[in-house]
């Protein structure tokens, strides 16, 4: 029964067993066990080469080395190459901060990785089941995963070079612990299975029975629906990803999307597109993250004030700057500057940015760019200074009456979030506001002819 169901399930994947040579992951339990005997009971059939792997995660002391030996036993009973090792788990948590499943998981796979770099496999089998899908899906859905993570436990997936297939995904746990009796198996029972502060133990004891109870068969609804979910997401990532390029560019600092045009793209393919960019950016996506977050960045881009900034895990920063949607990750913290400027002289602020001073005889040769600025040194006094804008700033504007916040001088003028805290400031000695270099000129500067005209000149690189 159980052989010819799993033949269906690899057929419709087109996944051929015939001459593979196989680690096997194996924990001692029973839908482990139950997979190595299964494929050591087709490894003439199939010609396959087989090595069961076991790490002891050492969070149950002495009772998980006996799970260890059981599993040696049992493969130098039936035959079958064997390799274990021994993991301190919890001192790996107290040094790196995971959880213990996260932290188990890493260590697990590194030594599936480097057993099979030493006997030279390219499949890794593990036994995840029916019900473990039915679990893993209704656990992100209830967590608030989106895309591809709702889909659940992939039937196969790379692992580096390697790959990793599951070929137990369409039976239930009950036919594996069948299975186990019927061929005499006496797998081990980890007692942490029972205990309900996992969350997956909670949905097995309370949800599963009750699905099972509606139908009998709703792991195999779960399994095509997580099959149908994968290969739909996996189309509109790539449709995603065509039209994405037309809307954003890669910077050093990070992603900078144009809000118009992404906005122009249908909905699904706007929320797989941040995915994207998020998964880009992070390379280690924060298991914090989730749909919310998405929701945070539309709620930003389709807001009608100009600005805004989101500050995400693990030091991403997202900034909405009119027409443009910036994701920066650890982006530069601000630094003030001031430099002093007694005559003559060229000041090269810290974005690359210059202000050069020369000598002026006569202002009528002068152009009246706002890249350009007059100084009577006789009114002003020395030193110049030049500056990035402090809380309060205020100017006076030529031709106006009053002053204004050189904040609200910004935004009519639509300065980027991004470059305002660095924008060079000219004031007198006294601090009065004289030439916000490129943007505004003070009512302060010199027109007529002078002994002591200086003229500043502002070069953008």
């Amino acid at each position: 029964m159980i052989e010819s169901k799993v033949n269906a399930f690899l057929e419709r994947h087109c996944f051929q067993l015939h001459n593979k040579a196989i680690a096997v992951g194996i924990s001692g339990g029973p839908d482990s066990l139950a997979l190595l005997h299964y494929l050591w009971t087709q490894r003439v059939k199939w010609s396959l080469e087989i090595v069961a792997v076991h790490v002891d995660h050492m969070f149950r002391g002495e009772e998980s080395y006996q799970d260890a030996l059981f599993v040696k036993d049992f493969c130098e009973e039936h035959g079958i190459s064997f390799e274990m090792k021994r993991v301190d788990v919890p001192a790996y948590i107290q040094k790196t901060g995971m959880s213990s499943q996260q932290a188990a998981r890493e260590c697990r796979y590194q030594f599936f990785e480097e057993v099979m770099e030493k006997h030279h496999l390219q499949y890794l089998a593990l036994g995840h089941h029916g019900d473990d899908q039915v679990e893993t899906v209704l656990m992100r859905l209830t967590r608030g995963s989106s895309g591809k993570a709702r889909a659940g436990i992939p039937f196969s997936r790379g692992f580096g070079k390697r790959q990793i297939f599951r070929p137990f995904l369409c039976l239930t746990k009950e036919e594996l612990e069948e299975y186990c009796r019927m061929n005499h198996l006496e797998p081990r029972i980890d007692p942490s299975n029972a205990k309900e502060y996992y969350s997956r133990n909670r949905f097995r004891k309370s949800v599963l029975p009750f699905l099972k109870e509606e139908n009998p068969a709703v792991h195999e609804h779960f399994q095509r629906f997580s099959e149908e979910l994968q290969m739909d997401e996996e189309y509109l990532v790539e449709l995603t990803k065509e039209k994405l390029n037309k809307v954003m560019k890669k910077e050093d600092s990070g992603i900078t999307i144009d809000i118009s045009s992404f906005e122009r793209m249908p909905m699904p393919l706007q929320r797989r597109g941040i995915k994207l960019i998020l998964n880009y950016l992070y390379k280690d996506r924060p298991a914090s993250l989730s749909a919310i977050h998405i929701e945070k960045i539309f709620s930003i881009i389709r807001n009608p004030h100009p600005s805004g900034t989101l500050d995400f895990p693990s030091g991403l920063r997202i900034i909405r700057s009119y027409g443009n949607c910036h994701f920066q990750l650890n982006p530069p913290e601000r630094h003030n500057y001031c430099f002093e400027l007694f005559g003559t002289d060229n000041v090269i602020l810290p974005n690359g940015d210059v202000i050069e001073a020369q000598l002026l005889n006569d202002v009528s040769g002068v152009d009246a760019s706002m890249n350009r600025f007059i100084i009577d040194m006789e009114q002003s006094g020395i030193p110049l200074i030049i500056r990035n804008r402090q809380n309060g700033d205020r100017m006076t504007l030529k031709g106006m009456a009053g002053s204004k916040k050189v904040k609200d001088i910004f935004i009519d003028l639509k300065i980027p979030l991004a470059q305002r805290d660095e924008w060079p400031i000219v004031t007198d000695r006294e601090g009065r506001i004289l030439w916000l270099p490129g943007l505004k000129k003070s009512s302060h500067e010199a027109c007529e002819k002078g002994n002591t005209l200086l003229l500043l000149t502002y070069i953008k690189q």
